[in-house]
């Protein structure tokens, strides 16, 4: 993981197309502007799992609906 010191007003670039402004600070909080490409999904660390838990169970359900759809045509 690399960490970085940045304060208010300070910028980190991701490659050439995501920019991270710190926009400011109030106790434990940091407010953060994230500019990126409208191709770009940016999710919450929180959000991002639980939407890879749905898709995988999604994915887990169609499986098993088709092997069932299948063992109905024997």
């Amino acid at each position: 993981m690399l960490i970085l010191t940045r304060r208010p007003g300070e910028t980190l670039c991701l490659g050439e197309n995501i920019r991270i402004t710190v926009l400011g600070m109030q106790g434990k909080q940091v407010k953060l502007g994230l500019d990126v490409p409208a191709d770009i999904t940016v999710y919450r660390e929180e959000v991002y799992k639980r939407v890879m838990e749905e898709n995988r169970r999604a994915l887990a359900t169609s499986n098993e609906d088709f092997m069932v759809a299948a063992e109905l045509w024997h």
